[in-house]
């Protein structure tokens, strides 16, 4: 009786944990609501000795008390998170609120002549509201505090305020104990605080072993990209499992919960550091204009969709093929309940007439041309696709924001572009071409034109990163085409709002170039996932290793390393992490017969025709 009593217990406890904040909150309220009433009722009975009998206009002011102390307690953070940090300066909290909100009453019940001289009334109802609304929170944090299953035990990496406000977050978890704080302040290894012991990061092995430790949580919310890199360098090779707080601004605004801590993501193992965008260079083709993005449903589309809706755009029209892209973006941007109107259109890039229409009907200013086919094999296996959605996609959409008038064009290309081995590269190179002959061919126009040109981005529906992933959560294998290969790797964040401001640099179909720090061997980041993940590479070193890394060669068109430039020449922008490459392109002229031959291969389907073009098209291509 007392285990299924528990069980029971249990499974409602979280229940309320799984409520959203905003559920949550209201709860908490409406206890809130009924324990001031009763504090009211009570302070009067304890006054005159004796149960209180409410009537008449008494009853009437009982029951609206909560209406001046709700207001009150939600200014001063009551709701945000209170249960979870239930400690002394919480307290010191409640009585400040406790005692404005007292006065306040106070001075309403003087006003309404309910009480004569209620002097020893505002005492007592001071105190009986901080007991009970106090020891209800109390009562609560115990009680979520019981733990009816087994636990990981966890260390703290870093015992600042943000430790100290994350250890008091897991009192209550039903999944977690913290055995220790870990930090690297030698004044305080061997003291004790909140109870628990702090030690060195040297001593992370003996403690683990010693303690069972499952998982490391780090807790320094103010680390620079590149000390969180060193430091994840130097955890990876542990039997455990590493969560990142986040941000510093959710530490400090006291919203941070264990739902907040999360896996180490491989972008966090980058040592450079994002540089502050320039916010006149993100707002200028955006800030009060109308905007178009097109495969607003990618990876990339997504996240420049993201960015442009925090730079107050008028509109922001979403274009994409996939409903069901468009339908999950639109869903995401309206929750941020931003004051710009999203459209949704569903349309293929290569309607120019539609396209057209689209760029009329809402008055377009700026246009993102993200929409292309992007995986390597699968364009090899569907070339004439990639071709039309590449190279005519974007030659349509070009075509159409100039004879529009729209006031900036910009083209996400790719490093694949350079050299390319595959057809989606050569796809964009060649689509690269056309825009730098339009704007030859068409001197007088109202319309800037940019190319930008970047590496992987990590976490895009393209990446490898997804991929291990699923891999390492089946238990293996990891697989990896080449020892060797090397590629340049971004934050879809950052890659995002450095497409923006390349794009407002832009003017005669200028390529820009992203710098994308130092390249990675892919079979690094493989071994690195492994060992963020609280799992050991197996491998001839370590024959009882977990998850095996398998070697599987190069796809058809896979390069081992990526280049950004053709000619290698390039010049620096006024962004640090934006350059200018310095190429030659052919004529309006040269490359229009060109793009007819390829039309007229791709309605043929013919292959070795399309891949003779680009032999002879576009510089460098080499076909494997």
């Amino acid at each position: 009786m007392r285990n299924s009593t528990l069980e029971f217990y249990i499974i409602f406890v979280q229940k309320l944990l799984s409520l959203s904040r905003k559920a949550k909150n209201l709860l908490v309220m409406m206890t809130d609501y009924v324990v001031l009433v009763f504090s009211f009722w009570a302070s009067l009975s304890i006054r005159i000795n004796d149960i209180y009998i409410a009537s008449g206009d008494a009853l009437f002011l009982i029951i609206i008390a909560p209406l001046i102390a709700l207001p009150i307690f939600y200014s001063f953070g009551l709701y945000q998170s209170f249960i979870r940090y239930a400690n002394y300066r919480a307290l010191i909290t409640l009585i400040f609120a406790v005692s404005i909100y007292t006065l306040l009453w106070f001075i309403v019940v003087l006003v309404s002549d309910l009480i004569e001289k209620p002097y020893d009334f505002l005492i007592i109802n001071w105190l009986t509201t901080i007991f009970f609304i106090g020891g209800v929170r109390y009562i609560a944090r115990w009680l979520l505090s019981i733990k009816g299953h087994s636990t990981n035990n966890v260390l703290i990496y870093g015992a600042g305020s943000a430790g100290i406000q994350l250890h008091s977050t897991i009192l209550h978890s039903p999944d977690m104990k913290v055995v220790a704080f870990i930090d690297d302040n030698k004044s305080i290894h061997g003291k004790s605080i909140e109870g628990l012991m702090v030690y060195s990061k040297n001593s992370l092995n003996t403690i683990i072993e010693k303690k069972d430790v499952k998982e490391i949580l780090v807790a320094i919310p103010s680390m620079t990209r590149s000390e969180k890199s060193d430091l994840l360098q130097s955890l990876k090779g542990l039997p455990v499992v590493i969560r990142m707080l986040p941000s510093l601004s959710d530490v400090t605004a006291g919203r941070v919960s264990i739902s907040d801590l999360k896996k180490v993501k491989i972008d966090d193992l980058l040592k450079r550091e994002s540089r502050k965008p320039d916010p006149n260079l993100l707002r200028q083709d955006i800030d009060g204009m109308n905007i178009l993005v097109t495969g607003a449903g990618g990876s990339i589309g997504s996240e420049l969709c993201r960015e442009i809706v925090r730079l107050r755009p008028k509109n922001l029209v979403l274009f994409d093929i996939s409903e069901y892209a468009l339908y999950m973006l639109e869903s995401e941007l309206l929750e941020e309940e931003l004051d710009i109107k999203l459209i949704t259109v569903i349309g293929n890039v290569t309607n120019q007439e539609r396209l057209e229409q689209i760029i009329d009907k809402y008055n377009i200013n700026t246009i993102y041309h993200a929409a292309a086919y992007k995986h390597v094999p699968m364009v090899e296996k569907n070339i004439f696709a990639g071709v039309r959605c590449n190279i005519f996609g974007t030659l349509s959409c070009c075509n159409a924001a100039i004879s529009m008038g729209v006031k900036s064009f910009v083209f996400i290309s790719t490093d694949k572009a350079v050299r390319p081995t595959n057809i989606m590269g050569a796809t964009k190179r060649f689509a690269e071409m056309i825009l730098q002959a339009l704007v030859e061919a068409n001197e007088i126009n109202n319309t800037r034109i940019s190319i930008v040109r970047f590496g992987n981005v990590l976490g895009s529906s393209g990446s490898v990163v997804p991929l291990f992933r699923k891999q390492i959560e089946n238990g293996g294998p990891v697989t990896v085409t080449d020892p060797e290969i090397i590629r340049y790797f971004m934050t879809l964040k950052e890659s995002a709002q450095l497409v923006i401001q390349a794009g407002s640099m832009g003017s005669v179909a200028d390529i820009f170039l992203l710098d994308m720090g130092e390249p990675v061997r892919v079979v690094d980041l493989a071994r690195d996932m492994i060992q963020l993940s609280g799992r050991s590479v197996k491998d001839h070193e370590n024959p009882e290793g977990d998850i095996e890394i398998i070697f599987t060669g190069l796809r058809p068109g896979e390069k081992l390393y990526e280049e950004l430039l053709i000619d290698d020449k390039s010049k620096p922008t006024k962004h640090p992490k934006i350059m200018q490459a310095i190429e030659k392109h052919p004529s309006w002229r040269e490359i229009e017969d060109t793009i007819r031959v390829i039309e007229n291969y791709a309605k043929k389907e013919d292959i070795d025709g399309i891949k003779k073009v680009f032999i002879e098209s576009v510089d460098g291509y080499n076909p494997q």
